[in-house]
């Protein structure tokens, strides 16, 4: 093992302070979106069932009930469209409430619209349903306004985590956001070492808004981090076209900017529809494939006798360390724990067992269970060894973009394993070619194209690169 790769394994070892400092917030907001949205369908009917009591002399009338029911469905559809279930609703009353009445009046009209051209309108009470609508309108902003009252009693104001990281820059200052010093937790926007980028990823981590603050000089360099980390990201700043803005925001009261660097690379529903195919598909691969898992695990067993479960940490999402697992494919005493030498075609290391499963790749179903976990997804790009090396430099030397692949969690599977860009980094081509083919699947994310890859990694599990 060569000096520098001692060094990263010792450090590997010894990193274990728990530096999150925020619980996951975002569990607690989808309750209060589904509470929101029940308490919407309930104070719609209840306000035109009252008004066919005070209008009709009759509780829960019909034609009433009829329309209310029709614009439902299109009153939600709206409303989840312009954010009227969105973190910023919570936090302001006032957008939440205006953006609720702009559901309302729109799903009306299509409501009319529908009815006009189905020649229904006369199943309708004109001034029932207007009355109905006034009072439905009256009971989602009165809705609204409660809402920051519950938040703060129960919650104590927080609905979303927001973490400002003082690197030298402006005063900065955020309503119920904590503040470090980058000097504090060490962290050099500049350098290139995993570990204190896997210190960044933790602190980074359940973070919904994180801003920066820091010299001129070293804006670029957070910004790339920011997007690497796949965090909502702003840094305070006059506009710089170099950093790659997407967005400003003005803090007025503060008479500051920042530049919106980075949004992470999926949204709310995307992240959703992304974790529940994975469930899916590895709590079912799971249990097909147990007798194959169990038959290995008990071959590798009797071979030596030694573990059956090889974990080497890798690198995850955000930057951070997870500890990958996969069957042990090479004698004991010579397992590569740091991945310092890349395997080989004839590789000597290889039990015969071994040699078997990574031609076949069934060494790596064992990684179904760190997505269940959550360390991994079923599609992205693949977790790498720390001291893995690409014409003997090691990957983040020969391209810095390396970083940017971890803003997604690792995959089983990959674009860059379905196009054949498999088995050792001889080159740096090897490197960059896997590189570009994550890149361009982090920036056109689909749950399709992660179902295409799925299916077409059936095709290339036995591959001239697998060894």
């Amino acid at each position: 093992m060569n000096k520098i790769s001692g060094t990263l394994l010792e450090a590997a070892n010894s990193e274990q302070v728990e530096y999150r400092i925020a619980p996951s917030l975002e569990r607690r907001r989808l309750r209060a979106y589904i509470l929101l949205l029940l308490l919407d369908a309930l104070l719609l009917h209840g306000a035109f069932a009252l008004v066919g009591q005070v209008y009709e002399g009759q509780w829960w009338h019909e034609r009433n009930m009829l329309a209310v029911q029709t614009m439902l469905p299109l009153f939600f559809t709206i409303a989840l469209y312009n954010q009227t279930y969105s973190g910023r609703s919570l936090a302001d009353w006032l957008y939440g409430a205006r953006q609720a009445l702009v559901a309302l009046v729109i799903s009306a009209a299509l409501l009319n619209f529908v009815a006009f051209y189905t020649k229904s309108n006369a199943q309708f009470s004109r001034v029932s349903v207007t009355l109905g609508l006034i009072m439905a309108a009256v009971a989602l902003v009165a809705l609204r306004r409660l809402v920051p009252v519950v938040i703060e009693k129960f919650w104590g104001g927080r609905t979303m985590n927001r973490l400002i990281i003082d690197d030298g820059g402006p005063d900065f200052t955020l309503h119920k956001a904590i503040s470090i010093s980058a000097q504090q937790y060490d962290l050099d926007p500049t350098s290139h070492d995993p570990f204190m980028l896997d210190r960044l990823g933790r602190l980074l981590q359940n973070q919904d808004k994180v801003v920066v603050s820091c010299p001129s000089e070293r804006r670029q360099a957070w910004a790339f981090l920011l997007k690497s980390a796949g965090v909502y990201g702003e840094i305070v700043s006059e506009p710089a076209h170099q950093l790659g803005a997407t967005d400003v925001h003005r803090y007025e009261g503060q008479g500051r900017t920042t530049l919106v660097v980075s949004t992470g690379p999926l949204g709310l529903r995307s992240r959703i529809s992304k974790r529940l195919f994975d469930i899916t598909i590895a709590g079912g691969a799971l249990v097909a494939l147990s007798p194959v898992l169990l038959i290995v695990a008990a071959l590798i067993k009797l071979e030596d006798g030694g573990p059956v479960l090889f974990v080497q940490r890798r690198l995850g999402r955000g930057n951070q360390f997870f500890d990958m697992l996969k069957f042990r494919s090479m004698r004991v005493e010579q397992n590569d724990a740091n991945g310092d030498r890349s395997t080989g075609r004839e590789d000597d290391r290889f039990t015969r067992i071994g040699a078997f499963i990574r031609k076949t790749s069934i060494d790596e179903l064992p990684q179904l269970i760190n997505v269940l976990r959550g360390d991994m997804s079923i599609v992205g790009p693949r977790p790498h060894a720390l001291g893995s090396r690409a014409n003997s430099k090691l990957f983040w030397e020969v391209d810095a973009q390396y970083w940017r692949r971890h803003c997604l969690k690792p995959g089983l599977t990959g674009l860059a394993q379905v196009r054949g860009h498999r088995g050792a980094t001889e080159q740096e081509k090897d490197l960059t070619d896997r590189l570009q083919s994550d890149l361009e699947y982090i920036s056109g994310w689909s749950l399709r194209r992660d179902i295409a890859i799925v299916f077409q990694t059936i095709w290339v599990l036995r591959h001239d690169n697998a060894y």
